[in-house]
């Protein structure tokens, strides 16, 4: 599914003095490469703050803290994504809204979040999932309407751009008060291990993050806010410095990929390819999901896996199925497009060091299947 040993073998060179910088300056947590890496960042991203931390989950833990929250707060949520989202939510003693998804982008479908949206409303916590930006603008707007918070999960979507109406650009999860990434190893943007990061343009709440990665410190020992220990090691920085450089390169490499992909399965009534909502910078393609009609998708993996050819299924089971969060009051009946896309959903191999003769055999070897079953 992804190619990080070649990925690392085009950049070895850069990758290896970047790390024994690190050995020679001895400074493995928050050293220089760290502050490097942060001031790097934010300048890619047109950010005032980015925040590192351990990794992904936990920028979105930090994120949720950081708002002041109380027990019994809702978070409006996608129901169709990584657990992750709703497990911070869950830790917290905060109460997970969940709402359906739009059955083309996946994403939080803003009709149903304006429904779901009670006075204990807090915070709406869209994804942008598989690479794509969600609904912002529409989001933002209603999020002002009702003063509440806005969180961007952006773990599979760094380096897309969102365009709003006026013709205005900016990175996904720079739009809203928060936004939370993880440089999980297979991420666009992806470390040797974990690592994570929170952004912000609002100076008071990134005064407050920068207290609660590191333990409640400003001063050493002097512990002023509840904090956690969650700093991202020299290390992962050092790589990220690297990578940070070749992300829009990177980001290009998958967009051509999926055109490919897309040229292929053109002509089929049984494979519902990607939908990208705006333009073309709007989607960075962390995965390349189809849509497999007429029930076949859980005979499509077992075929691609006797072929070898990997590929994987996110998600298969609702969260409000799920047995840490179900909800007996929660009827499936909510969750239309959620359900159907769980048992529709495949994705393909996607990254940077894909060639065109692997995306033909992949391709044809789904072509093959679709068309004899």
């Amino acid at each position: 599914m992804v190619d990080l040993k070649g990925q690392y073998d085009f950049i070895k060179d850069e990758i290896d003095q970047a790390l024994d910088d690190v050995f020679q300056t001895t400074s493995f947590i928050n050293g220089i490469a760290v502050q490097e890496f942060q001031s790097n960042l934010e300048h890619y991203l047109g950010v005032k703050h980015v925040i590192p931390c351990a990794n992904g989950t936990d920028a979105l833990q930090i994120a949720l803290m950081s708002l002041s929250l109380s027990s019994g707060d809702e978070v409006i949520t996608p129901n169709f994504t990584f657990a992750a989202t709703v497990e911070v939510i869950a830790l917290l003693k905060l109460k997970p809204i969940l709402v359906d998804v739009d059955p083309k982008t996946f994403m939080l479908n803003v009709d149903e979040v304006e429904k779901a949206l009670t006075a204990k409303t807090k915070v709406i916590l869209p994804v942008h999932l598989f690479g794509q930006c969600a609904p912002m603008e529409s989001l933002l707007a209603l999020a002002k309407k009702h003063k509440i918070y806005v969180l961007e999960d952006n773990a599979q979507a760094l380096g897309a751009v969102y365009t709003l109406s006026n013709g205005k650009k900016a990175k996904a999860g720079t739009l809203g008060h928060i936004g939370a990434t993880s440089f999980f190893p297979s991420k666009n943007l992806g470390a040797y291990g974990d690592g994570g990061a929170i952004f912000t343009n609002d100076d008071d709440l990134a005064h407050h993050l920068r207290g609660i990665v590191n333990h409640g410190m400003y001063k050493r020992y002097h512990h002023d806010v509840v904090g956690v220990n969650s700093r991202l090691d020299s290390f992962q920085a050092a790589v990220l410095n690297v990578k940070l450089k070749y992300l829009d390169f990177y980001n290009e490499k998958r967009k051509t990929a999926a055109l490919h992909y897309n040229k292929a399965f053109a002509q089929s009534d049984t494979l519902i390819t990607p939908h990208r909502e705006g333009e073309c910078d709007s989607h960075v393609y962390h995965q390349y999901t189809l849509q497999i009609k007429k029930g076949n998708r859980d005979k499509l993996v077992q075929y691609l896996e006797n072929q070898g050819i990997p590929c994987g299924v996110y998600y298969p089971i609702p969260l409000h199925q799920q047995k840490a969060y179900a909800d007996p009051l929660v009827e499936d009946s909510k969750f239309p497009n959620t359900i159907q896309l769980c048992k529709e959903v495949i994705s393909l191999p996607m990254h940077t060091e894909l060639t065109l003769d692997q995306i033909e055999f992949i391709s044809k070897q789904i072509l093959s299947f679709v068309n004899n079953v």
